[in-house]
């Protein structure tokens, strides 16, 4: 149900038993061994087995071919893998996607940061289409599944995509009744609880559905001291029409979370600080919260057999407050210095801010034909108002805390806190695109689509002394008007498999993500007014449905160029360029599915050579590889079904070392590592389910999460157990 309206007949709906256990997503689900196929008509009950990992469409109704069909790298995390995994937050869905790696939060932002093919995708994280703009941590418990469309995609979601975008698609209404209830419990005091129902309602009139969502969780970090999290969400959804030429769907979405945020450790000389990763330099005191709330209204109408328009409205409003410590060495330490006689420093943020976004979006789907040429074309129009309004606080004269022995319980005391800046920025947009494919015979397709963006950034901001004088205001309008293009040739050379050959624009403004803001440190706004970077990407692939279209094989190899890079301008201090190159050279190969009716698979290995091609004094080093880019990322969950009930899995994951800086003298990198999942279910009856999962078995001590000035542990070993039942 893209998009909140509901699905056509033809689209693949769950069965009642998938449904059952489709992402309820808790820190750890019980997975049950025999259920979990997909039916094709809305309503009806099937049991044929567990449905697999693989998925043959996506939810975007902008993509009208099976993605066997699909002229780009698509992954896709689906429900069956979301309660196998016990994934129960995004950054845990991404951190098993290869080609993604993920950056730790700024003062301007926080929330999940991922970095997708080399360039960082934060901007880049959509909801059921829509753009999902907001500084908060992203529950699972609302998600269907999760798609990672790699390689740039502006011609479908305008500005930024150039990695890549992140789209999350939501649990919907369906004409059967299930109610879900799971709980769970486990190591660093995890507590979780979801609760899925779902009910036909008749009062309505025919293909009326009404489910809600709703999820409580609190955890620490394996570990990790101090770091906490704690939030809770509702989301609410009506679905009339079902099966008929006129579908609506109305939905809300609602998560609040009250954290203390965990900032990591300093840098030390190019390396991450070398102390035990329980280190917390942080306050006790400190807090991140934030609120999303998303309602969202969609109708759909089947004009023809052949020609279906729909339209989505959305409202989304993102508060946030925080106070954060970021960890920095003290002025005058040396590498040579004595570790007990270290001491660290703090970069102190603070300040509330509200981001909101009011989107519209109208397609129209068409199937027809021009002499012997069969076409499936998709157009639209889409219009959004964004703003953000954030207040940046900076605390001077808090002490500094020893390297080896902080202390996080101690009071926090500073002797100025003050508001250096507030800023206003409004955003305007609007596009207008369309994507033909083209039939030419039953073994070839032709993909061509364009979109032109319209973008408008109205950026403005007053600064302050640390004694609260105003010292200066500034303002940046700017207009941006970019074309996307894209193109795909597919051959099939059976009926179970394609080759294709594509290509790709993409563009990045300055204010893509509603701020003219480049640096934490001074604020600066060295990109006003630049014209937006560009990118363009070549991929070349083949898929294949092997085991009798149970398992799916994938493999491309691909260039990302970014032509312009901002770097910069030597000759006017202060100021941009658009004068650098970047270029990604990748592979990527993955197999998802069905091995055997009772082996699941999902593996994925991506290889980037990233590099800067081309910079100036104070960018990036030229030949220098991209930050948050592991030239090799491994992932792979494989589980099995037993005829009693049990079911045992495993998983692996590999990232190759990083770059947190990659300018100056001195890069900033991490080492590679490797982790180790395992889990087992076991079906008690047919409405109570039992599962373990245990993480990070060999209790590596790796990093996780990097940012140019601290950089974040990954999770200890940990265990969850969750009970499920259904109804």
């Amino acid at each position: 149900m893209p998009g909140f309206v509901p699905p056509t007949d033809d689209l693949p709906r769950r069965s009642v038993a998938a449904s059952l256990l489709a992402g309820t997503a808790l820190g750890l689900i019980l997975a049950t061994p025999v259920l979990g196929a997909q039916g094709d008509v809305v309503g009806e009950v099937l049991i044929t087995g567990r449905a697999g990992y693989n998925t043959d469409n996506l939810a975007l109704q902008q993509f009208t071919q099976p993605l066997l069909e699909t002229p780009q790298s698509v992954s896709v995390v689906s429900a069956q893998e979301i309660e196998d995994r016990a994934i129960s937050d995004l950054n845990d869905a991404l951190r098993n996607v290869p080609g993604i790696s993920l950056g730790a939060g700024e003062f301007s932002w926080q929330g999940n940061t991922p970095v997708i093919r080399g360039f960082s995708g934060r901007s880049d994280i959509f909801l059921d289409g829509m753009r999902d703009f907001g500084n908060y941590y992203r529950d699972s418990f609302n998600l269907e599944q999760l798609e990672v469309l790699q390689g740039p995609s502006s011609i479908y979601f305008g500005r930024g995509s150039t990695g890549g975008v992140i789209n999350q698609t939501t649990k919907t209404p369906f004409l059967d009744r299930n109610i879900s209830i799971t709980v769970s419990a486990g190591t660093d005091e995890t507590m979780r609880a979801v609760a899925d129902v779902n009910m036909p309602v008749a009062v309505l009139g025919d293909g009326a559905a009404v489910r809600v969502v709703g999820m409580v969780h609190s955890s620490e970090v394996a570990g990790r001291d101090v770091g906490d999290m704690q939030r809770h969400g509702i989301a609410p959804s009506l679905a009339l029409g079902l099966g008929t030429p006129t579908r609506i769907g109305l939905s809300y979405f609602y998560q609040r979370e009250n954290n203390t945020p965990d900032y990591g450790l300093p840098w030390y000389f190019g390396r991450p600080a070398p102390v035990a990763r329980n280190k917390f330099y942080g306050h006790t005191s400190d807090f991140l919260e934030t609120s999303a709330s998303i309602g969202t209204a969609g109708i759909a109408h089947d004009l023809t057999d052949d020609v279906t328009i729909s339209t989505r409205l959305r409202y989304a409003t993102y508060d946030r407050d925080f106070r954060i410590s970021e960890p920095v060495l003290a002025d005058g330490t040396t590498e040579g210095q004595p570790l007990d006689t270290v001491m660290v420093k703090f970069n102190m943020w603070s300040g509330p801010s509200q981001e909101t976004a009011l989107l519209s979006q109208t397609d129209v789907r068409a199937e027809f034909s021009t002499g012997s040429l069969g076409h499936t074309l998709v157009a639209g129009v889409e219009l959004g108002r964004e703003t953000s309004d954030p207040v940046f606080r900076n605390s001077l004269g808090v002490p500094n805390v020893s390297l080896l022995h902080p202390d996080p319980t101690r009071e926090f005391t500073a002797t100025n806190t003050y508001a250096r800046l507030i800023a206003d920025t409004s955003g305007e947009s609007f596009a207008l695109f369309a994507v033909d494919t083209v039939d030419f015979s039953p073994q070839w397709e032709l993909t061509v689509g364009l979109r032109w963006d319209y973008f408008k950034a109205d950026y403005y901001a007053e600064r302050y002394t640390p004694a609260g004088v105003l010292t200066s205001t500034e303002r940046v309008v700017q207009t941006d008007k970019k074309p996307s293009y894209r193109g795909a040739l597919v051959y099939k050379p059976a009926d179970n498999g394609s080759v294709y050959l594509a290509a790709g624009t993409s563009f990045n403004p300055s204010s893509e993500g509603l701020s003219q803001l480049t640096t934490a440190r001074n604020l600066g706004t060295e990109n006003a007014n630049l014209d937006p970077e560009e990118n363009l990407t070549f991929e070349i692939g083949t898929k294949w449905d092997m085991l009798a279209e149970a398992l799916t094989v994938n493999a491309s190899i691909f260039r990302l160029e970014k032509t312009n890079a901002r770097i910069p301008d030597i000759s006017n201090p202060g100021f941009n360029i658009l004068g650098g190159e970047q270029r990604v050279d990748g592979f990527q190969l993955q197999a998802t599915g069905l091995i055997t009716p009772q082996f699941m698979i999902n593996a994925g290995y991506t290889f980037l050579q990233s590099e800067v091609t081309k910079a100036a004094v104070g960018a990036p080093a030229l030949g220098r590889a991209l930050i948050n880019t592991p030239k090799h990322s491994f992932s792979i969950f494989a589980e099995y079904s037993f005829s009693n009930g049990l079911d045992i899995g495993a998983g692996a994951l590999y990232q190759s070392s990083r770059l947190a800086q990659n300018a100056g003298a001195t890069p900033l990198r991490v080492e590679g590592y490797w982790t180790f999942d395992a889990m087992a279910a076991y079906q008690i009856n047919d409405h109570m389910a039992l599962q373990l999962n245990v993480y990070n078995i060999a209790d590596k001590y790796y990093m996780s999460q990097l940012h140019p000035w601290h950089v974040v542990p990954g999770a200890g070993r940990s265990a969850l157990l969750a009970v499920k039942f259904n109804n």
